[in-house]
């Protein structure tokens, strides 16, 4: 099997300037979000990369950041360049994940151009023909929930699949109709996120419920205590995991060996962190796909091209 971060390590790569431009858009869960998209440029080719670091002060700092990653390298050389170029130099990062975040959108846009001026494709590059790509539809559906929301995409694209974020207050009646759509694909339960909008404290009743009513459904993210993990014995195999996966170590310490990992490029931070996940996956048989990050810009083209590549 070809390495991939070796298939890309090599290529030559030359930067002269660093600019970045910003976006800001208002969310259906709530919040407004912005991201950045680093721009890398050198011999009439440009890279972009886009920095997902949620917390908005992170990129009102880095506004009057100033980047000097002007040189001659290969693409691995860059990437251990940036181990000592501090990302956040005006102040630290809102949130440890933010480093990640900015890292990604760097390296990302250093394979870009490397890729763009070597004439190479990632696909040539690291070997693989792209697939077609099969989406669902990410939505939360409201407080108090109703299927509105499902109903409306379906309504405008009747083969669509979602993947949805349930809630404590779905009760029986709303998971009885929804599960009746044969439309859902996956459940992100929320059970390990800290500090943020969507969090959701596990409840093992709401668990039994949703495993019961979707017996096809993958399960993303349960959050695992003495009075949930039971319900799991015998349903390993249909348990994903996304929020703690940012590497091999990661994923090693997981409560069991997995089945399915949503593999989101950005908690990864470097390329090569990323590469050694998806070889890890594949050679464990590990069924892998992708979650957004609300991106606004060339992340997502990303996100989408790993996904018809690996996923």
């Amino acid at each position: 099997m070809i390495d991939y971060f070796d298939a890309v390590a090599d290529l030559p790569l030359s930067i002269e300037s660093v600019d970045r431009t910003r976006r800001d858009r208002d969310t259906s869960s709530g919040f407004v979000r912005t991201t950045t998209t680093f721009h890398l440029s050198g011999t009439e080719a440009t890279g972009r990369g886009e920095d997902v670091t949620y917390d908005t002060e992170d990129h009102d700092a880095l506004a009057s950041a100033d980047f000097d990653l002007a040189g001659e390298y290969t693409f691995a050389s860059f990437s251990a360049h940036l181990d000592d170029v501090d990302l956040f130099p005006t102040k630290p990062p809102e949130r440890e994940t933010g480093r990640a975040y900015r890292r990604w959108a760097v390296e990302s846009a250093a394979l870009d151009l490397a890729l763009r001026q070597n004439d190479l494709s990632l696909s040539a590059a690291v070997d693989r023909d792209p697939d077609p790509v099969r989406f669902v539809a990410s939505m939360r559906l409201g407080e108090p929930p109703t299927t509105d929301r499902l109903d409306a995409v379906r309504n405008a694209y009747p083969d669509a699949e979602f993947k949805l974020d349930p809630t404590p207050s779905w009760d029986s009646d709303l998971i009885d109709e929804i599960a009746a759509t044969g439309a859902v694909r996956i459940l992100d339960l929320k059970g390990l996120y800290e500090g943020t909008q969507v969090d959701a404290d596990p409840d093992p009743e709401l668990y039994e419920r949703l495993l019961s009513a979707f017996p096809d459904a993958v399960v993303e993210d349960p959050g695992l205590t003495p009075e949930t993990r039971p319900l799991f014995d015998g349903e390993e195999a249909r348990v994903s995991w996304d929020y703690p996966i940012t590497g091999v170590a990661s994923v090693e310490e997981l409560p069991f060996e997995p089945a399915w990992l949503n593999i989101k490029p950005s908690r990864f931070g470097t390329v090569e962190s990323l590469f050694e996940t998806i070889e890890w996956a594949e050679q464990h048989n590990v069924a892998l796909y992708g979650g957004g990050q609300f991106e606004l810009g060339v992340g997502r083209d990303h996100i989408q091209l790993l996904a018809s590549l690996f996923y």
